[in-house]
């Protein structure tokens, strides 16, 4: 059997663990000189955090030219706007002259006799005839 005591030499010196969980880790060592933060550590920041002034100029620029922007675009908007509405006048214009729809209703009588005295020359007094 010497054979057998060997391989149970070189296997008596490998541990052998039924169970995972029954290791039990090693102890953690704490170093003696632990260095806490201090109340203020303003200290500690070696960069000032604040806005550079060329960050600051890119911003202002920046909202000035998504100011003038949005105000081109309210601009054009409305121009827009104001063409259709021109356009819908003319062609209501076209079908019946003299159409206002903000106007109310028609007053036909004052408008022939506005259209009367628009065409009557005031220089010319010649009496007119009878019939």
């Amino acid at each position: 059997m010497p054979e057998a005591s060997k391989q149970s030499a070189a296997v008596a010196n490998i541990p052998l663990i039924r169970a995972p969980g029954l290791r039990v880790p090693k102890s953690v060592e704490l170093l003696p000189n632990i260095h806490p933060l201090p109340d203020d550590i303003t200290a500690y920041f070696a960069y000032p955090f604040s806005l550079e002034p060329h960050i600051l100029t890119v911003e202002s620029s920046r909202q000035s030219t998504l100011a003038a922007h949005s105000t081109r675009r309210v601009a054009y908007l409305h121009a827009r706007d104001e063409d259709k509405l021109r356009r819908m006048r003319d062609a209501l214009r076209r079908i019946a002259p003299g159409f206002e729809p903000h106007s109310g209703p028609l007053n036909l009588v004052q408008q022939l006799e506005a259209m009367d005295s628009a065409h009557t020359d005031p220089s010319d007094k010649s009496p007119s005839r009878p019939m």
